[in-house]
């Protein structure tokens, strides 16, 4: 039931109490930090389908092997009708549900889903396949195709969005809200801040909130190529994305699924449950500028940040760490750049800001969940990660990136960045709990 928030009924604090997340680096939220802490590369060639001929030929690809290992065979009636994202999102899910011990939640109406994905893009083969049943005239054999068969009816439920988020609330049982997202490289992020913002106003007094994706086959690499987006020149797979480096020339393509277990306060301390971190503020925007670019002048970027800040009721010197968007691409850089400037000052130069994606690659809808999650970690271990492949100073990007190797430093408060293609922003603040 919705609570309306009142003086005698402040919002509520929303804890993060579990996590869980498979990418190219690791099968669990803690390898995938360990391996980016020692500034590891999950990049390297595409082994899923032929890239011979494309000027890009690496992706952060998740070995079916993991998937194989680690999926829950509970999920298996569900299997038929899920996306590898949502496959990928179960086995992040489930690492989630364990550390919050969310099975001993009872009221199962309370616990609601938040989701950012994009559903699976059409195999070559499934395409080649439907196209000998048209005839080039305007006319399709259905019954040639319904009884030879060869394409699944299954394939409606990959595509959709919103199956995913409905399937992943009947695996885990999740009867409250139930919302998703499909604004790019912002989904992750919104998932969790609009989850966040449910729990605030007591919609829900728990959510299972995060991104997922899997669109890494010909299909969906294409478009990206034939927009010039993905890197071309590198030396190696594992030097391919280097965020904010003067030879920066396009992003790496990446899978994986990152979920967190976002909680009221009062109901985590009331069922004993651990808590990570805080989300202590969230800001969205727009840049109603470009579909294909940011602004030039990054104020879409800016205005969630500054957003994020002003919802937690900090100011820009309580900002210890920003994981930046930091994407590896020429623009993207440099405007996240000139945002973290406009709105910083004099203390930009001074606040470690790094990218994950350098050695994740771009995960698009679970970047920004799978990026919270590592900067909750790296809370509480006193750890920043690096930004690894910095090797040509770039003088238009020049604050602090936390250059190749992890840094050993504490910090209270820090900015998470999810900049969206065509404009969609979203920045997460959070906070170390402190009771």
């Amino acid at each position: 039931m919705h609570r309306a928030v009142t003086a005698d009924m402040p919002e509520r604090r929303v804890v993060i109490t579990g996590y869980g997340a498979i990418t190219p680096l690791g099968k669990s939220a803690h390898e995938t930090f360990d391996r980016a802490s020692a500034g590891l590369s999950g990049v390297d060639y595409i082994r899923s389908f032929e890239t011979k001929g494309l000027p890009c030929q690496v992706g952060g690809e998740i070995d079916d092997r993991w998937i194989d290992e680690l999926k829950d065979p509970a999920a298996q009636r569900l299997s038929k009708f899920s996306s590898r994202g949502l496959k990928l999102m179960m086995i992040a899910t489930a690492e989630a549900a364990r550390s919050a011990q969310l099975d001993s939640v009872l009221q199962r109406e309370k616990i609601g889903v938040s989701l950012g994905s994009h559903g699976d893009n059409p195999a070559i083969a499934d395409v080649q396949h439907l196209q000998r049943f048209y005839d080039g005239q305007g006319n399709w054999d259905m019954k040639g195709l319904m009884e030879t068969g060869g394409y699944s009816f299954l394939n409606f439920f990959r595509r959709k969005p919103d199956a995913a988020t409905s399937l992943l609330s009947m695996q885990f049982n999740c009867k409250g809200p139930n919302l998703s997202f499909v604004s790019a490289c912002a989904a992750g992020a919104q998932a969790v801040g609009e989850a966040y913002r449910l729990i605030q106003e007591g919609s829900a007094d728990l959510m299972i909130a995060g991104g997922c994706e899997a669109t890494l086959n010909f299909s969906g690499f294409i478009g990206f190529v034939l927009i010039k987006a993905l890197v071309e020149k590198y030396p190696t797979p594992q030097k391919a994305s280097r965020p904010f480096d003067r030879k920066r020339n396009g992003f790496v393509m990446s899978e994986g699924a990152g979920s967190l277990v976002l909680e009221d306060l009062e109901h985590a301390r009331a069922r004993g449950a651990a808590i990570f971190a805080e989300i202590r503020g969230y800001g969205d925007s727009a840049d109603a500028y470009r579909i294909t670019d940011t602004h030039p002048k990054g104020d879409g970027a800016l205005l969630a940040m500054k957003g994020a800040l002003d919802d937690a009721g900090l100011d820009v010197s309580d900002i210890d760490y920003i994981n930046a968007h930091g994407t590896s691409t020429v623009q993207n850089d440099l405007t996240e750049t000139r945002a973290i400037k406009a709105l910083f000052g004099d203390r930009a130069g001074k606040i470690p800001v790094s990218s994950n994606k350098s050695m994740l690659g771009h995960t698009i809808a679970a970047a920004g969940a799978i990026e919270c999650i590592l900067t909750t970690i790296g809370m509480n271990r006193s750890i920043i990660l690096p930004t690894i492949n910095q090797e040509h100073h770039d003088p238009k990007c020049d604050l602090d990136y936390v250059p190749n190797e992890a840094r050993s430093q504490g910090y209270r408060y820090a900015l998470s960045n999810s900049f969206g293609f065509g404009g969609q922003n979203a920045s997460l603040c959070i906070g170390r709990f402190e009771g």
